[in-house]
């Protein structure tokens, strides 16, 4: 279906580039980025860079600051202060549509395809938009029929982009961001409503497409394709980047796992001290479960970090998630 069969170890090697980067430095640089939205600061300080050729994943809890820092590389957000480096260029100040034609395309987390259009017809928007009036005269049937093929979904192109399930919609998405060559490809959460067999082929897809020399930089929670295919891994918790490396290394590093996994080491701490009170324990496995419900992809990414979940080594220390007793009030 989507793209080519790739057998392919965890974190790859660098690929041959033809979207090489000036002077040997990554095709994006973030340099300490920081956006606060009054008092509340979304990303505080990240830094990290993608290259050519190669898959770059930003993964971390929902909150952590992924999206928001997609907005700035892309120029829908203004970082309060920090600077985004493009090809060797500054293009911090630099306006979306700019950006655009200096080679960036992204997808979104919430869909924006034209609903109203056909599969085919979207597409044959952005290639009109990228090659301007020449998109308009010169036929490109061919060349959209190709990339719908390419990514899985010529079947649907004459459906109406509203009536397509949701993981067709996302690959028309790729399919729109692919109409205009891109050097710097940002997808976000780009697998969602994919199966466990289109997400294979995805995963293929993007390793072809990395190889012909493009960066790849994903936000996505399944880690499972996260770490089949990304070459760099960087981790952001409230904003800031915790951890940079391979797969492997994401894999092993304490931290990734500390934010990952909520409060494990607190509860291990609690299970070696002999928790006394039959009625604390309760309480502090009732406050664990409020947390990990208000950050429900933790435990999913846990248990493809190689962690287990908190209480499962030990299954006697799990004590029934119950609420403490009301306080009594004085009438």
């Amino acid at each position: 279906m989507l793209g080519r069969s790739s057998s392919r170890p965890e974190g790859g090697g660098r690929r041959a580039s033809r979207h090489a980067a000036v002077g040997g430095r990554p095709l994006l640089e973030v340099e300490d980025v920081v956006v606060q939205f009054g008092g509340v600061t979304a990303v505080n300080e990240a830094a990290f860079s993608v290259d050519a050729g190669r898959i770059t994943g930003l993964i971390g809890p929902n909150g952590a600051g992924k999206t928001t820092c997609f907005n700035v590389i892309t120029g829908l957000q203004k970082p309060t202060r920090g600077r985004v480096w493009l090809d060797g260029r500054n293009v911090t100040s630099m306006p979306v549509h700019r950006r655009a034609h200096r080679g960036i395309a992204r997808t979104f987390q919430r869909l924006e395809a034209f609903g109203s259009l056909t599969v085919r017809e979207n597409v044959r928007v952005a290639f009109d938009i990228h090659r301007g009036i020449t998109g308009l005269v010169r036929p490109v049937a061919a060349d959209i029929d190709a990339l719908l093929e390419r990514v899985g979904i010529a079947a649907y192109a004459a459906e109406r982009a509203d009536s397509i399930p949701t993981g067709t919609a996302r690959l028309l998405e790729l399919a729109r961001a692919l109409a205009g060559d891109p050097k710097l490809l940002l997808l976000d959460e780009p697998s969602s409503g994919l199966d466990e067999t289109e997400t294979d082929a995805f995963g293929d897809l993007l390793i072809e497409l990395a190889g012909e020399g493009r960066a790849i930089l994903m936000v996505e929670h399944d880690m499972d394709l996260v770490m089949r295919v990304c070459d760099d891994i960087h981790v952001l918790d409230f904003g800031s980047v915790i951890a940079s490396g391979s797969p492997a290394d994401i894999r092993n590093d304490p931290a990734v796992q500390q934010a990952y996994l909520g409060y494990a080491d607190e509860a291990d701490e609690a299970d070696q001290a002999g928790e006394a009170d039959r009625g604390a324990g309760a309480g502090v496995a009732y406050a664990e479960s409020a947390v990990e419900t208000t950050r429900t992809d933790l435990q999913p990414v846990g248990a493809a970090l190689g962690a287990a979940p908190v209480g499962a080594a030990d299954e006697t220390t799990v004590l029934p998630a119950v609420p403490p007793a009301p306080r009594e009030v004085n009438q």
